[in-house]
């Protein structure tokens, strides 16, 4: 029997109607159930064909766990070695390299040094900051967020220089990035499953958090809708995210990814509304089926194999040539 499991923290309702939903399907070979583990041995594999992670972000043990499970064959959705080795100003990057619109953005060095750093860690950086070409590029209205973070924590809102320095001067030690605002008339955020399937839904980040997914959207051009889901598709297949959300605020008719490093984003009935929680469920029920189905992952043991890179071809190996003898 092939277990796939769904590892979670304080969230309820997707955890449980993702187990309930798979189980419900009765397929020859497969059970899906909540992760249980201990102190990890080195030398035991877990007993999952597949796992869904929706906390190891926030748990290093469990990111520990989760490679442990991949080198021994387990299918993690998402690869927790890419998702250790992402950050945002880097799916900017790429995705400008893309050809998909990306607001001005910069990143900003540390207001706070890192722990155990001093000046003297920071000889290569230039001193002190020219801000006139921060702002020059950005403006001076924009959000301020960090490169590796999530739920909106350390997310502020700029309108001038005052308020950037207020915002940069609470960051700690944190990286942070600073991104231009865009001035959207729509705004969409879009699962994508398995790196096929999008759904887009209408979203507003300006309402309280509960209200943010809009239940009753007006009709969006279709050619604008047809460029969100190609652009989302491209961006998830590029960075390997088999579950995600990709966020686009649309100005002038431009959809400007916004934010797109969401392996584990929100899924609860009561945040997304019951149309697209329905969505998410049956979705991701489908997809850890069809990935457990598949034969045990053994991948190669290089770290490029991990990140989900192609084997390396082994070289044929050929006959040595036959000396003719002298006549």
């Amino acid at each position: 029997m092939k277990k796939i499991g769904v590892l979670f923290g304080m969230e309820n309702s997707f955890p449980s109607a993702l187990v309930e939903r798979i189980n419900s399907l009765h397929v020859d070979g497969i059970t899906a159930e909540f992760v249980e583990t201990g102190a990890v041995h080195l030398d035991k594999a877990p007993p999952y064909a597949v796992i869904v992670d929706r906390i190891s972000h926030d748990i290093p043990f469990y990111r520990a766990y989760l490679k442990h499970a991949a080198i021994n064959g387990t299918i993690i959705i998402n690869n927790p070695f890419w998702w250790s080795a992402d950050d945002k100003f880097f799916n900017y990057t790429l995705a400008e390299k893309m050809g998909v619109a990306i607001p001005p953005t910069v990143i900003l060095p540390h207001k706070k040094h890192p722990e155990g750093t001093t000046d003297r860690s920071m000889r290569n950086m230039e001193f002190p900051l020219d801000w006139e070409s921060v702002f020059s590029y950005v403006g001076e209205h924009g959000f301020m967020k960090p490169v590796d973070g999530g739920g909106w924590r350390d997310v502020y809102h700029i309108t001038n220089r005052r308020e950037f320095f207020e915002a940069y001067d609470q960051s700690r030690d944190l990286c942070m990035i600073y991104q231009k605002a865009v001035d959207f008339k729509e705004y969409f955020r879009c699962y994508v499953v398995g790196q096929k399937k999008v759904h887009i839904m209408p979203y507003d980040p300006r309402r309280p958090h509960a209200e943010r997914y809009v239940q009753d959207p007006p009709k969006y051009d279709k050619a604008l809708l047809k460029r969100v889901e190609q652009d989302a598709l491209k961006l998830c297949q590029a960075l390997g995210y088999d579950l995600n959300t990709v966020e686009f605020a649309v100005e002038n008719g431009i959809p400007y990814a916004i934010d797109f490093m969401n392996p584990a984003p929100d899924a609860d009935l009561h945040s997304v509304g019951a149309a697209n929680f329905e969505w998410i469920v049956s979705e991701v029920a489908a997809l850890a089926i069809a990935k457990a189905k598949q034969a045990p992952s053994h991948p190669e043991l290089r770290w490029s194999a991990f990140l989900g890179a192609p084997a390396v071809a082994k070289p044929a190996k050929t006959k040595p040539a036959v000396k003719k003898s002298a006549k």
